[in-house]
């Protein structure tokens, strides 16, 4: 049975300090609301990371818990402590409400968000970086696996050193298919400029577990052309209602229908915390478009 859950960042949730973040109760309560039934923890320190106060507050809402995100900049060595402090806090997080996803992303770099969307155009690591690299995420999920027993998946991210195919792709290569997986990113790929229904038919028996994210083909032309910064393109819009974009979700239906593909999908609507948009509008929408195609 596929499930269909939501995300903090369909409510502009990215960083757990933003002071512009609505309050977290008022998430859950709008996820239910929208008729959703499980939600991801978002960055950890958002969500209480007393375990008592948020397990009252999922029953409260009706709410499971589906997952945790560890958006972190993998890419940089002289972050390692915050990398892992992140996925510590993650994980304890996940494990203490029975949560099953652990989800990798290598945080938006200087260094390659100007090419976000310009797989031709973006700086690659040299063979020594790439490995260090490598060895931090398989050190995470690792540890996410195997001491936690979470099934951990790697999810491409514009702007980060895993951005486009090619890199998820040699990454798979790479690391044990035994602790990581891939967390598959409908928008994600099709910001990078790739097709996610070919990726998935070649992958699916990979993938763990969905994002779903749709992307608004207009502004995706202009915020590539103009080297847009990805969270001003999330202000303008780039990541649209499901159904409204160029991602085609009946596909995504048979692809994993065909597979067998059973669990979370995670509805995520990466937008402006402060932007004109209702996030419980937008939230409906999303869950009324997925219901209509038969999600």
């Amino acid at each position: 049975m596929i499930k269909i859950g939501n995300a903090p960042c369909s409510w502009g949730v990215e960083f757990a300090d933003d002071p512009r973040n609505p309050a977290w109760r008022k998430v859950l309560e709008e996820n239910a609301k929208a008729g959703f039934k499980g939600i991801e923890l978002g960055p950890v320190g958002f969500m209480p990371e007393d375990p008592a106060i948020l397990a009252d507050a999922l029953e409260e809402f009706d709410q499971e818990l589906v997952g945790g995100v560890v958006f972190r900049p993998f890419h940089d060595p002289d972050a390692w402590d915050d990398v892992m402090d992140g996925a510590v806090r993650t994980c304890k997080a996940l494990k203490a409400h029975g949560a099953q996803h652990l989800v990798l992303i290598d945080s938006i770099s200087p260094r390659r968000a100007p090419t976000a969307g310009r797989a031709d155009e973006a700086e690659q690591m040299d063979a020594a970086e790439w490995a260090a690299f490598r060895d931090r995420i398989a050190t995470v999920a690792k540890m996410g696996a195997e001491e936690y027993g979470l099934t951990v998946g790697m999810h491409a991210h514009a702007a980060g050193f895993i951005d486009f195919e090619p890199e998820l792709e040699r990454l798979l290569g790479e690391v044990d298919e035994a602790i990581l997986k891939i967390c598959f990113d409908t928008g994600h790929h099709s910001y990078a400029g790739f097709d996610p229904v070919a990726f998935m038919k070649k992958h699916i028996d990979r993938i763990s577990y969905m994002h779903f994210k749709d992307i608004d083909p207009t502004v995706k032309a202009h915020v590539v052309a103009n080297r847009t910064d990805f969270y001003e393109a999330c202000g303008q819009g780039i990541f649209c209602n499901l159904g409204d974009g160029d991602v085609d979700f009946p596909a995504v239906r048979q692809v994993l229908l065909d597979a067998g593909f059973e669990g979370w999908c995670t509805v995520e609507q990466d937008c402006d915390p402060e932007g004109d948009t209702s996030p419980l509008h937008d939230a409906k929408l999303n869950r009324a478009y997925l219901q209509s195609i038969g999600f």
